[in-house]
């Protein structure tokens, strides 16, 4: 089994969890995930298998989206409901409109602080690691791409509300809530999250860790299995012939003006081999002309024709 597997990720899982449910689910070490989700959130997690693991670290598109839910009036330490509850405030007078006006103002490219609770790294630690010990250590912002904001419900009654939120990888909606609170004057804290959208795949494509293992004990997991191509459809097509096609799984760099018909924009492609398919991703090096091979992502020719 070669390609993605997106799961629904249950709440209360890490997405190592899920990784390890599934290795002995699909009976495979070769997993890999890309976007990790924190415990409390559920949501679309891509799983790769095989040989599309090594495409963990060259996804075209790290556009997600989530729903989040939020209420007004408290700060944690973890920034959600799953922390220690440090501060309350009033939010009584705040209204729908605006938090909107607000969060009109997050989107674009921003500096957003990496919250204590995470698992970036300071000084060769995970932060989260640090705060368990009850250490607070200096963190250095961090530009992240917030595409879009979008209020979906808000009870000014009870300061619970419901966001959409469009961002790009490496994003922390509990900071995003814990700004918004912070600009309203009353802290806030996330309570809810799910993620809809992950490198171009949405969650009505996903399924969760029992159907996968009623998949595998009829003998049918491999029909879940999303080939990797369709990740990198994103990026302009590159269509060897079967000479080039051979050049190419040999490591052979291909000569640019043999191919500039094709090369008309961008520097960056997904490679289809004849009769091959597609074979990975790979770079025109324009200042020396070739083609440089970024990642094979096909089984050995030989394993293809056993």
């Amino acid at each position: 089994m070669n390609g993605i597997l997106l799961i629904d990720k249950p709440q209360g899982w890490t997405s190592f969890d899920v990784i390890g449910k599934l290795r002995g689910v699909l009976h495979t070490r070769r997993l890999g995930h890309a976007g990790t989700l924190d415990p409390m959130a559920t949501g679309v997690l891509p799983v790769f298998v095989g040989y599309a693991t090594k495409a963990c670290g060259i996804l075209p598109d790290d556009t997600k989206a989530y729903t989040a839910g939020f209420q007004l009036g408290q700060v944690s330490d973890t920034l959600d409901c799953t922390g220690e509850i440090l501060e309350t405030h009033a939010f009584a007078g705040i209204q729908d409109m605006q938090i909107t006006e607000l969060l009109t103002g997050m989107t674009g490219d921003v500096m957003q602080l990496p919250p204590m609770y995470s698992a970036v790294k300071v000084g060769g630690k995970k932060l989260y690691e640090l705060a368990r010990q009850g250490k607070t250590v200096e963190r250095t912002p961090r530009k992240v791409r917030i595409d879009a904001l979008t209020l979906t419900a808000f009870d000014p009654e009870t300061g619970a509300g419901t966001l959409n939120i469009t961002c790009g990888s490496g994003t922390y909606v509990r900071t995003v809530i814990d700004d918004l609170g912070r600009a309203l004057g009353c802290g806030a804290i996330m309570t809810s999250l799910r993620r809809t959208l992950s490198n171009n795949f949405s969650i009505e494509r996903c399924v969760t860790l029992e159907q996968v293992q009623a998949l595998a004990d009829a003998g049918e997991a491999e029909s879940a299995i999303i080939p990797i191509a369709e990740v990198f459809r994103v990026l302009p097509p590159l269509r060897l012939n079967e000479k080039q096609t051979r050049l190419y799984r040999n490591g052979v760099k291909l000569e640019l003006r043999y191919l500039e018909k094709q090369l008309l924009s961008g520097d960056r492609f997904a490679v289809y081999g004849d009769p091959d398919g597609f074979l990975g991703t790979a770079i025109a090096d324009r200042e020396n002309g070739i083609l440089r091979i970024e990642r094979n992502l096909t089984e050995p020719k030989e394993q293809n024709h056993a």
